[in-house]
């Protein structure tokens, strides 16, 4: 189980990516790490989750009697792992250009459980090169579900994303990151061809999928656009969103991570929009369901749009009014989000930053 850093720099602006093994990383626990890290502006972290389903629970979920099962001593390890890796970036930031690209990943990786092909194939890739040719970093950004393991095996793991850092890194060198998508409603692992339940089979399809994700970002990358003076900007913006769910409410308010909320049931999140060149990226601080991610993506004046879902934040599943508690199919992901206008609140806010990240 990993933390993975790539730290950013042009013109006095610095940002740095974080990307952690876990279902989920709330706010309450980054910003621990933020407190930590030198040399960047807290609101210039972004802290994403790669939603593994087989880590140890940093949500600190309450069962029906209140009780929690989080090993709060493994969270603090992971607090300061996180803030020792970024600061280990800043050490070595070098002069470096930068590589990007976007294109549909190919082959068996992901599907939609509720409608097979309701989900985003494109797989978006930002790659840090040094003067010297060797690559430093690889951000691959793609919405899937790691889960082909799942959480009941007693096994931890970081699913098909260990398979596809290591295949990264054998092949072309540096450190590999991965920034899960807009993932909800329920893009998950394509492991549809598994024989069995043996666990032993089922990591062997997160080496299928990771190592062939891995390649499809290489071979995207390759002919990736050259960017070796990229313009870096940064903005952020508290958003605040009301809790409505029975389930959310319960959560939030049993867990003893003590999550900040400025008023009864409501909660307050940072969103971040980035321009990095002729990339722009945008957080989403949970699960947004594909429809509101080919919204953003078109909306969002870039060539390259990355959406970095479950980042800074992981507030359950986000669905715009209409589908909220709208077919059966979606009576799970309705009483496990925030509530009717999370996806509205957030898109509205989310396409404001963009507006203001080019001055419009």
């Amino acid at each position: 189980m990993f933390v993975r850093a790539l730290v950013l720099e042009s013109s006095g602006t610095r940002i740095a990516f974080v990307s952690i093994d876990n279902l989920g990383w709330p706010a309450v626990l980054g910003d621990r790490a933020r407190a930590m890290i030198t040399g960047i502006p807290p609101e210039n972290i972004l802290i994403g989750a790669t939603h593994t389903h087989s880590a140890p629970d940093a949500y600190g979920f309450p069962d029906e009697h209140g009780v929690h099962h989080a090993d709060l001593a493994y969270l603090d390890f992971c607090v300061r792992q996180m803030a020792d890796a970024v600061n280990e970036a800043v050490r070595k930031l070098e002069p470096a250009t930068l590589k990007v690209a976007m294109g549909a990943a190919n082959g068996r990786i992901a599907f939609n459980y509720y409608a097979e092909e309701l989900y985003d194939p494109r797989c978006s890739v930002m790659q840090a090169v040094a003067m010297n040719g060797n690559v430093i970093a690889t951000l691959v950004n793609y919405a899937v579900h790691p889960e082909t393991i799942g959480s009941k095996r007693g096994v931890l793991s970081p699913d098909l994303c260990g398979p596809l850092y290591e295949r990264i890194e054998d092949r072309v060198g540096g450190v590999a990151l991965f920034m899960n998508g807009a993932l909800g409603g329920m893009v998950t692992a394509d492991n549809r061809q598994a024989k069995s339940e043996e666990t032993s089979e089922l990591w062997a399809e997160c080496v299928r999928i990771g190592t062939l994700l891995a390649d499809e970002a290489i071979r995207l990358i390759h002919d990736g656009q050259v960017v070796t003076d990229p313009e870096l900007r940064c903005l952020s913006k508290q958003v605040t969103f009301p809790v409505e769910t029975a389930v959310m409410q319960y959560i939030l308010n049993q867990s003893p991570l003590s999550y900040p909320s400025p008023a009864p049931n409501q909660i307050t999140t940072r969103i971040n929009a980035v321009k990095v060149g002729p990339a722009t990226i945008l957080t989403i601080p949970g699960e947004a369901l594909p429809n509101i991610g080919y919204y953003l993506k078109r909306k969002m004046k870039s060539d390259y749009p990355f959406l970095f879902g479950l980042t800074n934040d992981a507030f359950g599943y986000m669905l715009t009014k209409v589908d909220f508690d709208s077919f059966q199919r979606y009576a799970y992901i309705t009483r496990t989000s925030l509530g009717e206008m999370t996806g509205e609140i957030y898109i509205d806010e989310a396409l404001a930053l963009v507006a203001a990240l080019y001055h419009e």
